[in-house]
């Protein structure tokens, strides 16, 4: 058996993990992919899919919903993060830069808020109220809300690319503390959104919890949990 040494290199935070500086990614041996579609363009071509049961069709409309989310979600909360002022001084820049000392913590954050708002304004947000913001994602919700039903996941008993995707921002959306619920409210105005995320907790992560639990003494602390 041959012993290689193991390098372990020390990243702040998960965007400087990725090699595009966006989540997910995941490390497959010598290789790191990063962003939802490439990763799920990997897992594809090594024979995995999730979406491989739908139509045409269903491909299609789930693609938009994905933009959608993309377009709504991920934006809105990049928005509040970093171009509401009292987020960013209370939570967005303390947490952003604390692995560093100051003056680098000061200028990362910086740099951070300028890129976001260039975005912004690329896209035509940068005009917009906290209020206005808060309505795109409560139209957001509305849609997926809609799109779900009385359905387990989004297209019925098995889920899809959308449904890791939803999960991942509404998920975040429930657990993040921000200097007001206002977010969190609109998400929870959706008794079935809500539902779903719980449905998803409970059962891939909560139990692959339980199932680690009992096959080793090694486990990672457990991220945040709905309430």
């Amino acid at each position: 058996m041959c012993n290689l040494p193991v390098l372990v290199v020390c990243r702040a935070n998960a965007e400087y993990m990725s090699p595009s500086g966006k989540v997910p990614f995941i490390h497959v041996g010598n290789q790191v992919i990063s962003e939802l579609g490439p990763v799920v363009q990997f897992v594809k071509a090594k024979g995995h899919s999730l979406s491989n049961g739908l139509d045409e069709v269903q491909k299609a409309e789930m693609k938009a919903y994905m933009e959608l989310v993309n377009n709504m979600l991920l934006t809105a909360e990049l928005y509040i993060q970093w171009c509401d002022e009292a987020t960013l001084e209370e939570i967005t820049q303390p947490r952003y830069s604390s692995p560093y000392s100051w003056p680098l913590s000061s200028i990362l954050v910086l740099k951070k808020k300028l890129e976001i708002k260039r975005k912004m304004k690329a896209i035509g947000w940068a005009g917009k109220k906290l209020e206005q913001v808060y309505e795109d994602v409560d139209q957001c919700c509305q849609a997926l809300s809609q799109r779900l039903g009385t359905q387990p996941y989004f297209f019925n008993k098995q889920p899809t690319e959308l449904d890791a995707l939803v999960f991942g921002h509404l998920f975040t959306i429930l657990t993040t503390q921000l200097t007001n619920d206002e977010l969190q409210e609109k998400v929870k105005n959706y008794s079935n959104l809500v539902a779903f995320c719980r449905r998803i907790e409970q059962n891939y992560f909560e139990d692959h919890d339980r199932d680690s639990s009992s096959s080793s003494s090694l486990r990672l602390p457990r991220g945040p949990t709905l309430p």
